[in-house]
C-alpha cells in the first residue's frame, strides 16, 4: 500500500474506476464565462469515460464541449472518519453521432430532472487519481477541566 505525504492511501487507476462506478453522483468542474464552475451530476462510466446527460444548450453543455474539465466522485463516513475521493481530468465533448447517441441512450443513465436532457457529454480522462482514508478511530473526547 502506497501512502501520500498526508498519510492517505494512494489508489491505483483500477481502484479509482471501481470506486467511481459505485456512486451515482459526482461533480464536474468546468469553465463558465472565464470562471470555474462546479455542478453535481448523475453519471455512468462507459469503460473509463464519464457519460453525463444534460439539456442541449445548458451552461454545462456549452462549457464542457471540446474543453478540459475535471470530475470528482467520493464517499465519506464522517462518524468513522473514513472514505475515498477520485479525481479525473480530461477533455469533454458533446456527442453528435446518431449511432453513438443511440448506444449511450441504452446505458443505465436516467436523468433525474424531467426536462428533455438529451445532450450527452463524454469526458475522456487523461489523468485519474484517488485517495482513501480509513481505519481511523473517532477523535478522543476532550478532557474536562
Amino acid at each position: 500500500m502506497t501512502l501520500d505525504s498526508a498519510g492517505l492511501q494512494v489508489l491505483s487507476r483500477e481502484e479509482c474506476l471501481v470506486l467511481l462506478a459505485s456512486v451515482p453522483v459526482g461533480r464536474i468542474v468546468f469553465t463558465d464565462r472565464a470562471l470555474p464552475a462546479v455542478q453535481p451530476v448523475n453519471f455512468v462510466l462507459d469503460g473509463e469515460s464519464i457519460v453525463i446527460r444534460t439539456a442541449a444548450g445548458s451552461r454545462l453543455a456549452s462549457a464542457a464541449t471540446n474543453a478540459v474539465v475535471a470530475f470528482e466522485g467520493d464517499e465519506f463516513d464522517a462518524g468513522m472518519r473514513s472514505g475515498w475521493s477520485v479525481t479525473m481530468v480530461g477533455h469533454a465533448r458533446a456527442v453528435q453521432d446518431l449511432a453513438e447517441i443511440d448506444r449511450l441512450s441504452r446505458l443505465p443513465l436516467m436523468p433525474w430532472v424531467p426536462d428533455g436532457r438529451e445532450q450527452f457529454i463524454v469526458m475522456y480522462p487523461e489523468h485519474i487519481s484517488g485517495r482513501r482514508i480509513h481505519d481511523c478511530a473517532p477523535p478522543a473526547a476532550p478532557a474536562c477541566a
